[in-house]
């Protein structure tokens, strides 16, 4: 698509929210394009960015097809890629001294299979709506069940840029 456009004088916007996402579950998919939608709508900005960004090392953000076979396929898929039960050093809290929490869970796969997933994405803005494809949905993936059994919610910062 191009776009031309001539501009004299713009202001350059930004608009930033957190969404509190619930979760449960690992890996665990949470559709959260509505909610994300919305906040493009409010914000008036017909041209720029949405990043969308997990706030977290144990919860994944993601671009993907929303169809229940192939989110059983990509569950199953992160499993494979670092399974709860095999041996992670992270996880031996007789060993390991920093950043240690009363309530600590033996998260080491999580933060494993995060590496490979990613905590971002970047979704362009043009006239006003997110260009996703035809089936494309913004993600949250929970890959710490212990964790999201322990906490409310997981934050994910909105950060919408343009004009």
């Amino acid at each position: 698509m191009n776009t031309e456009m001539k501009v004299e004088k713009a202001t350059f916007n930004t608009n930033f929210t957190v969404l509190k996402v619930e979760t449960s579950g690992s890996p665990k998919f949470f559709d959260i394009t509505d909610q994300v939608t919305e906040l493009l709508d409010a914000s008036k900005i017909n041209n720029g960015l949405v990043c969308v960004f997990s706030q977290h090392t144990t919860t994944a953000v993601v671009i993907q097809e929303d169809e229940p076979l192939l989110m059983t396929d990509l569950s199953s898929f992160i499993e494979r890629l670092a399974p709860k039960d095999a041996h992670y050093r992270h996880n031996d809290f007789n060993v390991r001294t920093v950043h240690m929490h009363e309530d600590e869970c033996p998260n080491g796969h999580s933060h494993c299979q995060n590496l490979v997933l990613g905590t971002s994405e970047s979704i362009p803005i043009v006239q006003g709506k997110m260009i996703l494809g035809q089936w494309q949905r913004i993600f949250v993936i929970e890959l710490d069940a212990d964790k999201a059994n322990q906490i409310s919610h997981r934050n994910i910062a909105v950060q919408i840029m343009g004009i």
